[in-house]
């Protein structure tokens, strides 16, 4: 009797199938670590990416479904490289608003591209609606995989650091008061007297409009994809669990959802120390 009673058991045991949309850059190599410890557990991993890419190469650890897209490789890196030159780029607020549009407008372009191409890929979408996927692992500041897995009708898990726009705290109808909260490019504390309360609102007004320019031409995408009226907080609020790469150690304090958990130090490289 205890012998079936564990064979049955294993069932519950048995890992899960995960379809995982991620974003190139930084933000894959971080992923990549935490599906490596995934499939280590069991789990059978799936990634859909672009073939044209900086980090996301084919690996025997995952199953890989690679999709075509309309740009080169010196295209992409060039993209890459010039935005990561503007983010170290001196100068006043305004002129480090102007570079941040530029830079944005440009990548988001080229991930909009990429997204169009992997929605209306209709023998990849068959695939994935034949796999029959457990949950979809993805990162939302490409809203791709939050549109597949609202089309799939599967849980979805976010990994992320934070959102342009404050969206994470949109979606999960997280506190984000301004008197408390420092806002992008403030170089505030999360202690601040009347006027850097202030001056942390006002910060806080172009955000309105460049997640709008952002997030806009997705939450079109995903009307036409899923056939339906939809905005980019309506996708993100359907997800269940956002690992945020957080820490309040290099990071001030600030409100939390239940459903936001906070997994730091999987984006640090990890080296041996010396004695």
């Amino acid at each position: 009797a205890t012998l079936v009673l564990l064979l049955s058991m294993l069932s519950l045991a048995a890992g899960g199938k995960l379809l995982v949309v991620p974003v190139d850059g930084s933000h894959w190599l971080s992923m990549q670590e935490v599906l490596d410890s995934l499939k280590e557990k069991g789990h059978e991993i799936v990634v859909v990416a672009p073939e044209i890419s900086l980090y996301i190469k084919p690996t025997n650890n995952f199953v890989m479904k690679m999709f075509p897209v309309p740009f080169t490789q010196e295209e992409l890196d060039y993209t890459f490289w010039r935005t990561s030159q503007d983010v170290f780029a001196e100068g006043s607020f305004l002129e480090r608003i102007v570079k941040t549009y530029e830079g944005v407008k440009n990548t988001s372009a080229m991930f909009l591209s990429t997204c169009t191409h992997l929605l209306y890929n209709k023998e990849l979408v068959r695939y994935l609606e034949e796999s029959k996927f457990d949950a979809v692992y993805t990162d939302p500041l490409l809203p791709c995989g939050q549109i597949l897995a609202e089309h799939l009708s599967v849980p979805s898990v976010l990994f992320l650091q934070q959102m342009p726009c404050g969206l994470e705290f949109e979606a999960t109808q997280c506190p984000n008061p301004p008197s408390y909260v420092p806002r992008a490019f403030t170089d505030l504390t999360d202690h601040m007297n009347f006027f850097q309360r202030v001056k942390n609102l006002i910060f806080d007004i172009p955000n309105y409009f460049l997640c709008d320019f952002v997030f806009q031409p997705y939450a079109k995408l995903a009307s036409e994809f899923l056939q339906r009226d939809v905005t980019v907080p309506d996708l993100l609020r359907k997800a269940s669990i956002w690992l945020m790469k957080l820490d309040f150690v290099l990071h001030y304090p600030r409100p939390l959802m239940p459903n936001m958990i906070l997994v730091s130090g999987v984006n640090c490289a990890h080296k041996k120390l010396t004695q």
